[in-house]
């Protein structure tokens, strides 16, 4: 969509967002199939299906937050917020909506599949803690000691991008909880002079941080639902065996 309005081709999606699309979508598939063979009278297998289709649009939106921010970046010029025009200051405020848009979203998106995750392998998260995390299913996964390839899969893929990750939840939790990210960057600079132009914060790294953001959350839906994928099939044919 937000490539439509920017003036670019239609995304062709490829690499780990391809993976991760397809495996989400051959899960949402299988529970379709599912509740079309048996009643599913407790409903459970279409709300997995809703729960699953929203992850697929939920990585669509982080994908085009980040590639908007990407596209704005390139129209900011100048290095200090006094240079800049009255159309370069809109082309900034464009790349800040699409960039805190985008890290935003990497931790809502991580923390609905925490939700996916601990009702599809029955977790019971919310009695370690009411209000659970991505971070908190990891945690419980290692706790209970089941499905332990898939849990070792997440954490290794959590670790490689603890770096971006770290940084991203910083600027997280200063937008929400306390204030603009890019307004406390300001007010450190005025605090080092008062008189002193401000420099704005360094763009192509937040933006670098925000691509591993999406790499890793790509990677994360892949592994974990390639995994249900598996772990459906086997337990169907073990079915036919028996």
């Amino acid at each position: 969509m937000l490539r439509v309005l920017l003036g670019e081709p239609p995304r062709q999606n490829s690499g780990v967002l391809a993976d991760a699309m397809d495996n989400m979508a051959k899960v949402a598939s299988m529970l379709r199939k599912e509740m079309n063979a048996h009643e599913d009278r407790d409903h459970e297998y279409r709300k997995l299906e809703v729960w699953t289709r929203g992850l697929i649009s939920s990585l669509d939106e982080l994908e085009q937050s980040w590639f908007a921010a990407a596209f704005y970046r390139k129209l900011v010029v100048a290095g200090y917020m006094d240079d800049m025009s009255v159309t370069e200051q809109g082309e900034y405020a464009r790349y800040v909506y699409f960039y805190k848009n985008g890290f935003i979203r990497v931790f809502s998106l991580l923390d609905k599949l925490g939700t996916v995750l601990n009702s599809l392998y029955n977790l019971n998260t919310s009695q370690t803690k009411a209000h659970f995390s991505y971070f908190t299913v990891l945690r419980q996964f290692q706790l209970l000691k089941e499905h332990t390839p898939l849990a070792d899969e997440l954490e290794n893929i959590k670790n490689s991008y603890r770096e971006p990750l770290q940084n991203l939840r910083k600027r997280r939790n200063a937008e929400i909880h306390y204030m603009n990210a890019e307004m406390q960057d300001d007010l450190w600079q005025r605090h080092q002079g008062l008189h002193d132009k401000i420099q704005l914060e360094d763009l192509d790294s937040h933006l670098e941080d925000l691509r591993q953001g999406l790499e890793m959350v790509c990677k994360s839906l892949c592994a974990a639902f390639r995994y249900s994928n598996e772990q459906w099939h086997k337990n169907a044919s073990s079915q036919k065996r028996v």
